[in-house]
């Protein structure tokens, strides 16, 4: 099972590719954990990147589909895999689709977290409140002037993408606004068959 999360940020999407990575034992692939594991194994990929991640410049597209490619060859993604944050433009889901189709591979599904964007900063500001209170740290994407900064980028740069997924027939919406428990209940009636 090949899978896509998308959403803007705060949608839930990291909580539901947890439980998802959970019962169908598939992993989440997050790009940034991809790029400082080939930098660290010294792979082809790896040392491209790292020249330009120490120049400071961002990594390519090319660069990025290169690390998803290399990693979708390890065992455990034999089975599957999530892609949660990625693509995030339509160049990236065009270069996906493309380095998919040259291994033979498809995407089976897209699944969109619709969440209504006005109460995301509240649900927000309520996820650090309760860190704080559990004595946990508050994670810095939960500052909500940092979060209205990734909100709007999400609006400008992958909005698009979902889409283009539709478009292909591949997308499915997720009312991300539910409880945590129906949102993963929504999601396996949508993975239902895979």
């Amino acid at each position: 099972m090949r899978l896509i999360f998308l959403g803007p940020p705060g949608a839930g999407k990291g909580t539901q590719a947890a439980r998802i990575v959970e019962a169908h034992g598939i992993p989440q692939l997050s790009t940034g954990d991809m790029l400082r594991a080939a930098v660290a194994a010294g792979t082809p990929i790896g040392i491209k990147a790292k020249s330009v991640m120490d120049s400071g410049a961002l990594v390519s597209d090319d660069i990025v589909i290169g690390i998803v490619a290399e990693r979708i060859e390890h065992a455990d993604a034999k089975k599957g895999f999530i892609l949660d944050g990625f693509p995030r433009t339509l160049a990236q889901a065009e270069a996906l689709d493309a380095m998919l189709e040259s291994k033979g591979l498809k995407l089976d599904k897209v699944l969109e977290l619709k969440v209504d964007q006005t109460k995301l900063v509240d649900r927000i500001v309520k996820r650090a409140e309760e860190a704080r209170a559990a004595g946990q740290p508050v994670r810095k994407d939960d500052d909500p002037e940092v979060f209205k900064t990734r909100l709007e980028a999400y609006n400008r740069d992958t909005a698009v993408v979902a889409p283009y997924y539709a478009k292909r027939g591949q997308l499915t919406d997720i009312d991300g606004m539910q409880p945590i428990d129906a949102v993963t209940a929504a999601i396996e009636k949508a993975l239902a068959g895979y």
